[in-house]
């Protein structure tokens, strides 16, 4: 029962309509859970507009009532975003939820799932998933990391959030055997920071050459890769004030653990900075649509 319902609920029409083009796969735990409320469909809009004028096609992707969208239309995608109760989907509870017909957003090892389920082969995002800090003391490791070990997607992103421990993020990626990519960059970014002390794995300053490597690596291995380029210089975050703002947002995010402790922080983040952290949210997840469609477009 829970296989055919599985197998019925991809609905992947919006996708094949655009035979021949090249469709970058969206998530929607950003859109849900990641902005103030009503911010959501019109960004998604503008993410739309970006990737189509790159030459590819978006497909925004996550869980209606128990079905999984690949390419959802903007009346599904405001469905979503005005439901009641919006879960939170990841690799390990996307069945359970499909099965229990929840509404719910993908988020990076979800959407990667889904859009390599269907051919999908590069998706955008903002920053990944990865190694919470005391991991000794509370393992907590995003499954974001996983998705990419076994899914053929290019997935692109601004690094991981600063808020998580950066540098054993990095080495986990290389032990999954993950290739990381720098667009511009010789640096692992960190969300809101440019750089790190984390390297990267190669540096391409041409999109089309990234995108012929990711092309043949994806064509070839079992594994995704990560593409990282830093926010745009106008807005990133200086590392002295950055520091400032954290201190203060965990004092103020509270106790918060597992799925919640993130989202929590981001919005702590967000009211210390007085806006600054979400301009610079926006500002890198709209940088990375457009690369994101160019390396699809010309892969």
């Amino acid at each position: 029962m829970a296989h055919h319902q599985h197998a019925r609920a991809h609905r992947t029409t919006p996708v094949r309509r655009a035979a021949g083009r090249a469709v970058v796969a969206l998530e929607t735990t950003l859109l849900a859970q990641g902005l103030p409320k009503g911010q959501g469909l019109p960004l998604a809009r503008e993410l739309d507009a970006i990737i189509t004028s790159h030459g590819a096609t978006p497909a925004t992707i996550g869980v209606l009532d128990g079905t999984p969208i690949v390419g959802m239309t903007h009346d599904e995608l405001a469905r979503l975003l005005d439901a009641p109760t919006i879960h939170k989907a990841n690799i390990a509870n996307l069945g359970p939820l499909i099965y229990q017909r929840a509404t719910a957003a993908t988020t990076v090892s979800a959407t990667v799932a889904l859009a390599a389920s269907v051919g999908i082969r590069v998706m955008a995002t903002g920053g990944l998933g990865g190694l919470h800090p005391n991991l000794a003391q509370h393992l907590d490791i995003s499954p974001d990391l996983m998705a990419l070990a076994t899914h053929p997607v290019a997935v692109v992103c601004s690094g991981v959030k600063a808020i998580l421990d950066v540098a054993g993020t990095r080495e986990l990626l290389e032990t999954l055997g993950v290739p990381v990519l720098g667009f511009r960059t010789n640096t692992f970014p960190a969300f809101y920071l440019t750089h790190s002390d984390a390297s990267v794995d190669a540096t391409f300053d041409d999109a089309d050459d990234l995108a012929r490597f990711a092309s043949r690596h994806l064509a070839q291995h079992g594994t995704g890769v990560l593409v990282v380029q830093p926010v745009p210089a106008e807005h990133a975050i200086e590392p002295d004030q950055w520091s400032q703002w954290l201190e203060a947002a965990r004092a103020l995010a509270g106790t918060a653990r597992g799925r919640d402790a993130t989202p929590a922080l981001l919005d702590a983040l967000h009211r210390v900075s007085q806006g600054r952290t979400l301009e610079s949210n926006l500002a890198l997840v709209r940088a990375n649509a457009a690369l994101a469609a160019q390396i699809a477009a010309a892969g």
